[in-house]
């Protein structure tokens, strides 16, 4: 009871930030600024939106054809349509209640395919194992590729503070952070093995054994290759999106491929802040908008809206088709 009472509560924390966020940057906004928003929205330049869309099916379909590799050595071999609507429903779910995608996307698949629950729940593991890491890839890909613009910007930030910053250059600012991982790794590394009996040190060597059990897993996969290519191509899909996405207003069509990078980093990251990145999203696409002098708020709501209406209409379809698809198994049930 506790439990479902704090989970209900967290849900609630994170819903109340987004909402909050939305208002924010909304209530934020001039007069002017809100007649731009709204009329860059009315004559957006819609034709972009269909490749959007195209691309965004075309990464979900990728995952969920990633997930049954990652399912077929233990003996499995779901339907690729079932897989697909199992995603598709745990993508829905998490649009309104963080974590519970991951749930339903395992006992939808367990329903139709018989699986184990927990046995899907390990691949699980390994995919958000494997995500994680290609996202720190992709961070540093986008740090290398521009690492004079960030720097200017990082450098002009920083001016407003002091005027010292004038001379700091983003090379200085990375050997600072890597002074302080290391000091971090060093006292960390002492707590743990003078405290390796403490239930919160256990629970973390827990979490670090499944991480290097998922990552070892990936590694063992007969269909290796294949994983990674998959995993390429999701990834190689989403920042198509915000590329093509930038074509669909005036402000943003200028922007190339390495500006893509940027918001695809940090949008990424804003989506675990609210449930479906509600006001997050928009928000850290606008402040990274601003490295390359565009001030805009459209297209962070535009590329938001895109995505989720495509996760709500198809994540509704996918529960309809995997019960007609399955309408056989369902009798026999």
């Amino acid at each position: 009871m506790k439990k479902t009472i704090f989970s209900i509560l967290k849900y609630l924390f994170f819903l109340g930030i987004g909402v909050f966020l939305t208002w924010w940057q909304i209530s934020k906004m001039t007069p002017l600024q809100k007649v731009q928003f709204k009329d860059s929205l009315i004559h957006a330049h819609y034709i972009y939106i269909l490749p959007v869309f195209v691309l965004t099916i075309l990464s979900h379909i990728s995952r969920a054809v990633r997930w049954k590799i990652l399912i077929e050595p233990m003996g499995y071999k779901p339907k690729t349509s079932n897989t697909f609507y199992a995603v598709m429903g745990g993508y829905f779910a998490n649009t309104f209640l963080p974590r519970a995608g991951e749930i339903l996307r395992c006992t939808l698949l367990s329903k139709y395919d018989k699986i184990p629950v927990s046995k899907l729940f390990g691949t699980i593991l390994v995919e958000r194992v494997f995500d994680l890491l290609c996202y720190f890839l992709f961070l540093v890909i986008t740090l290398v590729i521009q690492i004079e613009t960030v720097s200017d910007f990082v450098a002009g930030k920083l001016s407003k503070i002091s005027d010292m910053s004038k001379s700091i250059s983003l090379w200085s600012i990375l050997l600072v952070i890597i002074i302080l991982l290391a000091v971090i790794f060093f006292i960390s590394r002492h707590i743990l093995i003078k405290y390796k009996d403490h239930h919160l040190v256990v629970k973390l060597k827990g979490i670090h054994l499944g991480l290097k059990e998922g990552f070892t897993t990936i590694l063992r996969l007969k269909k290796r290759k294949k994983f990674i290519a998959h995993s390429v191509f999701i990834w190689a899909c989403y920042l198509s999106e915000v590329y093509i996405g930038f074509s669909a207003l005036d402000a943003t069509s200028s922007l190339g491929i390495t500006a893509a990078f940027s918001v695809l980093s940090l949008a990424t990251l804003a989506m675990i802040v609210s449930p479906g990145g509600l006001g997050a999203f928009p928000i850290a696409v606008q402040q990274v908008l601003l490295i390359y002098n565009v001030d805009n708020i459209s297209f962070g709501w535009l590329m938001w809206g895109v995505t989720t209406v495509i996760i709500i209409v198809v994540g509704i379809l996918s529960f309809g088709l995997l019960i007609y698809q399955n309408r056989s198994k369902n009798e026999k049930d």
